[in-house]
């Protein structure tokens, strides 16, 4: 039966995404419904960025605050069960007819979000950089590779009077301003 299930957009309170899709979760596995609802996401995005102390950590934040997206088999029980949810406000769709989301909107939407997205690269090879994150934090150097896929780059930073090369992260080095 869950081949026929389609994701449906739920719309819900500020704030509510995450206690939304626990309380779904909680219905399904206590009423024993997984063929009829069976899967429940809230869209996030993971990303790294350097923080005050400037250490490298990873956060990450809603794609669509207030939205929540469940895959089910559309029926009256489904239908009751994830309505009237604490939190929700109803389906997206005109009026009280949940539609449900193309193939094509599930992929751009990005369902499968455990993918960390790559950083934005501003710098290139020759360019003078400082390094603001890890071992070698407070010194300057010079791009001599990237690597967009491994995020990582090659710089040459001079210590003890002498040139060292050193591969980091590309979040541990900034442009030079």
């Amino acid at each position: 039966m869950s081949e026929e299930a389609k994701w449906y957009v739920v719309h819900t309170y500020s704030g509510y995404e995450n206690k939304v899709a626990q309380d779904i979760e909680k219905v399904v596995e206590n009423r024993k419904l997984h063929d009829l609802i069976c899967e429940v996401k809230v869209p996030i995005e993971k990303y790294e960025e350097v923080g005050k102390d400037n250490q490298i950590k990873e956060a990450e934040r809603k794609l669509f605050p207030s939205y929540v997206l469940v895959k089910m088999v559309m029926t009256d029980d489904s239908w009751y069960i994830v309505r009237n949810t604490r939190g929700v406000t109803g389906f997206v769709g005109p009026g009280s007819k949940p539609v449900p989301l193309s193939d094509a909107e599930v992929d751009a939407l990005g369902v499968d979000t455990s993918v960390t997205k790559p950083v934005e690269i501003n710098f290139s090879v020759g360019e003078e950089v400082s390094v603001v994150g890890g071992t070698f934090a407070g010194f300057t150097g010079t791009i001599q590779k990237i690597d967009s896929e491994a995020q990582t780059v090659d710089v040459v930073v001079s210590m003890f009077g002498r040139e060292t090369p050193v591969t980091l992260p590309i979040l541990q080095v900034a442009k030079l301003d």
